[in-house]
């Protein structure tokens, strides 16, 4: 049987001053994982010290202790010093004082103002990778994990696998068909659905919401039938679906 998969075992931890902006990032974000809030980065060095999240995201600008202080604190504890960041700054510290100052371990820049959409679009996929690395590391069987497409997606699992720079064949299980992907370093190099090859396996796979998937990262393949970047299949594939979805609308 497939584990139970839940985003919810990564931890993240929201740090804003601002009560607004916290209570509204961590609404938008408590769908996707187990939010924690801490109002300012004395109250998040604290909290990362006792419990030690699966990441963080954090504004810049903050009274007492500002976000690359908390970052430069982290780093240099051993059971901090690799938690991810995500740093909320204006374009000009980003650009400024973050970009050019911090070291490896910050995963996104997030430009103030910003829409919530977007902040939980562009973490989400974060959480979605470190979700996949806590099932790999969790798995029963060395090497292979196993969850269901209701629970993480296709493009989900396809985005999160780009973004860990995996290598592996991605298995999927719908209705008695089985589709299997290969990727080479994060990018989709072989897709195969019975005598179907190429791209367009991908573009149907991507549309089943429901079925099993299993993910092996010692099996690998020579072949090459996909032409496209891992996401440059996923684009092509929601431009087919908005194609077909105004074609019924019409």
């Amino acid at each position: 049987m497939p584990m139970k998969t839940s985003s919810h075992d990564v931890n993240v931890l929201i740090v804003d001053d601002n009560p607004l902006i916290r209570d509204l990032m961590c609404h938008g974000m408590e769908s996707h994982c187990t939010v924690i809030p801490a109002t300012d980065g004395a109250d998040a060095l604290l909290k990362s010290i006792d419990s030690p999240p699966d990441l963080i995201i954090s504004d810049f600008r903050m009274p007492g202790l500002d976000g690359r202080q908390l970052f430069e604190k982290l780093r240099g504890r051993e059971n901090t010093r690799n938690i991810p960041f995500v740093f909320v700054a204006s374009r000009g510290d980003i650009e400024e004082k973050l970009r050019p100052s911090v070291g490896s371990g910050v995963e996104d820049f997030i430009p103030k103002p910003f829409f919530i959409a977007d902040l939980v679009r562009q973490t989400k996929k974060i959480v979605d990778r470190l979700h996949l690395e806590k099932m790999q590391k969790q798995a029963s069987r060395p090497g292979v994990i196993q969850g269901r497409l209701e629970e993480m997606s296709v493009t989900e699992l396809m985005q999160s696998l780009e973004m860990g720079q995996k290598s592996c064949r991605l298995t999927l299980r719908r209705n008695g068909e089985e589709a299997e992907l290969y990727f080479t370093t994060g990018q989709c190099k072989h897709a195969r659905l019975g005598a179907a090859e190429g791209d367009g396996v991908v573009y149907q796979t991507v549309n089943w919401t429901d079925g099993e998937f299993e993910i092996d990262f010692g099996a690998n393949t020579d072949r090459e039938t996909t032409t496209h970047t891992t996401t440059g299949l996923l684009m092509e594939a929601m431009r087919l679906m908005d194609e077909a979805n105004q074609s019924v609308e019409s």
